[in-house]
């Protein structure tokens, strides 16, 4: 699955980072399955793993999550 990270917001309170929206589109190599939309990270998530290749890695974490919930 290709990732690529479209945008990032960010939520301040207080002058320090509340939690974060990243938003993806997705399509597998045939292109013949697509997703997008955004994923809420926790401050402490977000916070030291700032760059795009780190954030790519936690985004397709929990889509996996969410496509394959633990029962």
């Amino acid at each position: 699955m290709n990732i690529q990270i479209t945008n990032i917001n960010i939520h301040y309170q207080d002058g320090n980072v509340a939690g974060v929206q990243v938003y993806f589109t997705g399509n597998d190599e045939e292109r013949a399955i697509n997703l997008n939309g955004y994923v809420p990270l926790t401050a402490e998530e977000y916070v030291g793993n700032e760059a795009i290749t780190e954030l790519s890695k936690i985004v397709r974490q929990k889509i996996n999550e969410k496509l394959n919930p633990a029962e």
